[in-house]
């Protein structure tokens, strides 16, 4: 799986350089996160704006990066399709992560 990353002001950006976040992907995706996101500022932005498919164990492997953040920092979403964004407010994980249309839109939102 293809990640890249940037850190802008306060967040780490993390653009996920593929068309789907599936099963056959979800271990290589969470160990490309751990190693992505060891150490760096306390918020991080998952662009989502290339993937067009995610199934639950995407959206497990995206928990469990979450989780693996630690309690001070946070994850947020962001650019999801339609299709993956049907997902997460089908599954109510929209109550767990913080969406945004847009990277822009994160970027200028101060959630903090």
């Amino acid at each position: 799986m293809s990640l890249t990353s940037t850190v802008t002001g306060d967040a780490q950006i993390i653009t996920v350089n593929a068309d789907r976040i599936d099963a056959a992907m979800a271990i290589q995706f969470k160990e490309d996160m751990r190693s992505e996101t060891d150490g760096g500022p306390e918020r991080v932005i998952l662009d989502l704006s290339g993937v067009s498919f995610i199934d639950s164990s995407g959206l497990g492997a995206i928990v469990a990066s979450m989780k693996q953040l630690g309690g001070a920092r946070r994850l947020d979403l962001a650019g999801l399709t339609p299709v993956v964004e049907k997902v997460f407010r089908l599954t109510r994980m929209d109550t767990v992560f913080n969406l945004f249309p847009s990277l822009d839109d994160a970027l200028t939102e101060d959630a903090g």
